[in-house]
């Protein structure tokens, strides 16, 4: 299978690969130094990973349930071993392919001498960091508003980093109603699977909230048959806590197992930090 895809420099550190749905903006140093030519290559590379998952995509738009014989390619197991890593019968290994593709991405580079990587995909970002290096993400308390709350400061400490959202308005289906949450880990993969169950934990029956079968707003979704959140107005006293608390106690059941670092967890006016991320978080001075 192949694509229409187009790869273009943004600025002078950064390659813009479109295809599709998929908007990936990438980014290399070395020692401070942009590699944009490197940029590129890891931009064409991310055309085949994307054709690598795409040959498999029938199995892994199916539940973990469904999927007897795993299939035998490192992109396609690295979806699947995230999702279950999980643990929610809700989620196929398509809730891990945006967070995959940016850490193929980001491990070709590091493995090709980049000191410092940043790729992100649709605002799943995969970081790869020497020791020494350092790297910032902004997180945005509403998922489509430009507006950053909040920094998470990666260190060299750590090599590998994914820092993924989620929530109403993102580029994915929802089950819950958070304005966004943000997930740090050590993959981008398993960041986007936890991502997604933490957004879908940040729920509370409430009549203003609205939801839809997801095959009503996408006929080729993977979750056919399950609702999904379509607007979410301004919500009953006590109802927007009780949310955040569903949201904030998955977090941390993920985090005791060791599988994230933590989450910042946003809904309406609402905010909570895990405590796992508290010590690389900063809120930004407005």
């Amino acid at each position: 299978m192949s694509y229409d895809y187009t790869i273009g420099v943004l600025d002078d550190e950064s390659v813009l690969v479109e295809c599709g749905p998929m908007r990936l903006v990438i980014r290399a140093w070395h020692r401070n130094q942009p590699q944009l030519k490197l940029a590129r290559q890891a931009g064409e590379k991310s055309i085949s990973y994307l054709e690598q998952i795409a040959r498999w995509r029938r199995q892994l738009r199916r539940p973990l349930a469904e999927i007897i014989n795993w299939p035998g390619d490192n992109l396609a197991v690295e979806m699947i071993t995230s999702v279950k890593t999980i643990g929610d019968d809700d989620l196929t290994p398509m809730a891990a392919v945006a967070g995959t593709i940016a850490d193929a991405v980001a491990d070709w580079l590091f493995d090709q001498g980049a000191t410092r990587v940043i790729v992100e995909n649709g605002g799943d970002i995969a970081v790869r960091l020497v020791e020494g290096e350092s790297a910032n993400v902004g997180i945005r308390p509403q998922i489509n508003s430009r507006r950053i709350s909040h920094v998470i400061r990666l260190e060299g400490s750590q090599p590998a980093w994914g820092v993924t959202t989620s929530g109403v308005g993102g580029r994915s289906l929802t089950r819950g109603i958070a304005s966004a949450v943000t997930v740090l880990a050590t993959r981008a993969s398993v960041a986007d699977a936890a991502a997604t169950a933490i957004g879908n934990a940040c729920f509370v029956e409430d009549k203003r909230v609205v939801q839809s079968p997801a095959e009503s707003l996408d006929p080729h979704t993977d979750i056919a048959g399950l609702l999904v959140t379509t607007s979410v107005g301004e919500l009953q006293p006590g109802n927007v806590f009780k949310a955040v608390e569903n949201a904030r106690q998955r977090t941390e059941r993920l985090t005791r197992r060791g599988i994230i670092l933590g989450a910042f967890i946003a809904l309406q006016d609402e905010i909570a930090i895990s405590d796992g991320l508290k010590p690389y978080v900063s809120p930004v001075n407005e």
